[in-house]
């Protein structure tokens, strides 16, 4: 299985979005504690345009953005969805 690193920090509601859907679908997962005064080098590296967390880190593949990281985990890893298959559930599940 390739690594997945998330870089985040606390208490950003963004992280624990995407913290609570990889403990949903049973991920496991480096977390890596973000200095958002300090940023870091890999932070820089992995979010060049926004610099801002949460990054999921795939493979080595960085993702940025908190709705697109949860789409991602809902396409790698389809098991214990995160939404329902009722279109409409899932459309307020997202409001």
């Amino acid at each position: 299985m390739e690594e997945v690193k998330l870089l985040g920090t606390w208490p950003s509601p963004f992280c624990y979005r995407v913290i609570w859907a990889l403990k949903l679908k049973s991920v496991k997962y480096e977390y890596v504690e973000e200095d958002l005064v300090n940023k870091s080098d890999r932070l820089l590296q992995y979010n060049p345009v926004h610099k801002k967390i949460p990054v999921l880190v795939h493979g080595g593949k960085p993702i940025s953005e908190s709705t697109v990281i949860l789409e991602y985990i809902e396409e790698v890893w389809p098991q214990n969805p995160l939404l329902s298959e009722d279109p409409y559930e899932r459309a307020t599940a997202r409001f």
